[in-house]
């Protein structure tokens, strides 16, 4: 089932849940980790633009907004060359500079005249500014005018840019952004060990190495194999219905009402769930190129990049595992006792107040599942379901980094999910799977309960013959292969893990379940390749 086929579900019939995660896992893959740019000229030089445009929404609707775009053509990020950057985005441009670099960003002002003047914030920077006209916080462009901000990019981290003219008007109409800065030197540990292993792992699949950086700070403790950025903000309709008739109307400045304030689209990166899950750059969101599809290999260390936008706090939820936090605005949470010894929260959900940046760290093995999740049956001919497990100091098969099972879990190698076809925890296993023959639950089976392609033949049928489609297997177990009525357990079968809002109004888009704050974080094993180049 295509992620096209399926988003014109979500908004015809009921959804099952099951429906959604299995249409989830077999949409197209995931682009760019963190995707952004060095540049509009020379690296740490940016040309932007403040206009407005409209964003489309999952329900049909195109919502008047103001964003930031590129005035001048724009260098990307390694992982994203070949792209351009509009005159108008929301989030506007991810502007990526390295640690101890001058930054030099000027705004020109292609708002509505009637908007009046604009401008941006850098909270954590010390800013000076050229041009412009004095504002409240600070140098503002009038409309037609430009104003230009510098600094220098004295640490590293992820922080928010916003504008500081009427806030309650222009950041909720999207003129918000985030800057990324990158450490100036890796640490060394960040290019050994297991870090190394995982690139070992990487190339033998032919798989590239998307990072920005190899480590979000100047420390160990920031080390990272795959990142992704996530910026949570919400619309609120009426806001933007006002501003855009008073525009239409010819008004020689606005007078909106923004209170009170009665959001009805949550979004993450500009996008609601299920258009948040499309490629970067997808055509059909020519002013939202970001998406909010993060993907990761078992033992991967994920920095998440965090930022809320907008006026609402967004309690936002990953489901896998808490996310051990490194650092709030740039600000690296170390112990009061051992300032070597970084002390953020591992948290259940990363709630995120209006402009507040945190970096953490996501990290998902398998560990605890109490069953083999790579699906080794020592009964079965296939070399692949009888990959030995030999267990580092931590317990992890971390000495193979070229085979399938790279990072799995010791403990629970060869432990079956269920014995019998249709068995119990007492059958030999501490989970039971539906039964494909009852159509309320077994036909729906969201997926398989084994990582890799062919997982779930491996594990629970007898001895098979053929390949892919064509694959012949024994019937000493009938355990349903992965997407049993859309896919073939040849294809990709990985673990699917639901990360939104924990606040219920904001995983919906106007009011229809499921929308706004809602993504997946796909988990697949080594032989599936995660690309995310555009």
């Amino acid at each position: 089932m295509r992620a096209t086929n399926m988003k014109k579900t979500i908004w015809n019939t009921p959804l099952l849940l099951g429906l959604m995660l299995m249409a989830t896992l077999f949409s197209p893959a995931a682009y760019a980790a963190a995707p952004g740019i060095t540049g509009t000229g020379a690296p740490g030089t940016f040309n932007l633009t403040a206009q407005s445009a409209y964003l489309t929404q999952p329900d049909g609707q195109a919502i008047y907004s103001w964003g930031y775009g590129c005035a001048a053509s724009a260098t990307f990020a390694p992982t994203m060359q070949g792209q351009s950057c509009g005159t108008m985005q929301v989030p506007g441009p991810t502007l990526i500079v390295t640690e101890g670099a001058a930054v030099s960003v000027t705004l020109t002002n292609n708002l509505p005249a009637a908007a009046g003047n604009t401008s941006i914030l850098f909270p954590g920077f010390n800013v000076t500014t050229t041009g412009g006209a004095p504002g409240l916080l600070t140098q503002e462009a009038a409309p037609g005018g430009s104003v230009t901000y510098n600094f220098t990019a004295a640490t590293p981290g992820t922080r928010a840019y916003y504008s500081g003219t009427q806030g309650d008007l222009q950041v909720e109409m999207g003129l918000y952004g985030a800057i990324i800065v990158l450490p100036k030197t890796v640490p060394s540990e960040c290019t050994s060990g297991v870090h190394a292993s995982n690139l070992t792992a990487q190339a033998y699949w032919k798989e590239s190495d998307f990072r920005l950086s190899q480590a979000a700070y100047d420390t160990p403790k920031s080390c990272y194999d795959r990142e992704y950025l996530f910026q949570f903000s919400e619309i609120d309709p009426n806001i933007h219905k006002q501003a855009e008739t008073q525009v239409l109307a010819g008004a020689g400045s606005l007078n909106v009402a923004t209170e009170p304030y009665h959001p009805a689209y949550f979004m993450i990166n500009g996008r609601s769930m299920p258009d948040d899950m499309d490629p970067n750059y997808a055509l059909q969101y020519p002013h939202q190129p970001y998406n909010g599809d993060p993907h990761m290999h078992p033992g991967e260390l994920v920095l998440l990049r965090i930022i809320g936008q907008g006026r609402w706090q967004h309690p936002f939820h990953e489901h896998g595992n808490h996310v051990r936090i490194l650092a709030r605005d740039g600000n690296l949470i170390l112990s009061a006792t051992d300032p070597t010894q970084l002390a953020g929260p591992a948290l259940f959900t990363t709630t995120t107040t209006p402009g507040l940046a945190m970096d953490g760290i996501f990290y998902w093995t398998a560990r605890g599942l109490n069953w083999d999740a790579y699906g080794h049956n020592p009964s079965s001919k296939d070399p692949n379901a009888i990959l030995p497990c030999t267990p580092d100091g931590n317990g992890y098969n971390t000495s193979a980094p070229t085979a399938i099972n790279y990072f799995e879990w010791c403990q629970d190698h060869n432990k079956p999910l269920q014995v019998a076809p249709f068995g119990d925890v007492g059958a030999g296993g501490p989970a039971t799977l539906p039964d494909p023959n009852i159509f309320t639950n077994g036909p729906w089976f969201s997926g398989s309960p084994y990582l890799g392609p062919d997982a779930t033949a491996r594990a629970t049928f007898g001895s098979c013959t053929g390949t892919g489609n064509s694959t012949q297997c024994g019937t000493t177990g009938t355990t349903p292969p992965s997407g049993t009525i859309a896919n073939p357990p040849s294809s990709e079968a990985g673990f699917a893990f639901m990360w939104h809002s924990h606040n219920e109004r904001e995983i919906t888009t106007n009011n229809s379940f499921p929308g706004g704050m809602l993504m997946m974080m796909l988990v697949d094993s080594r032989e599936f390749v995660i690309d995310e180049t555009n």
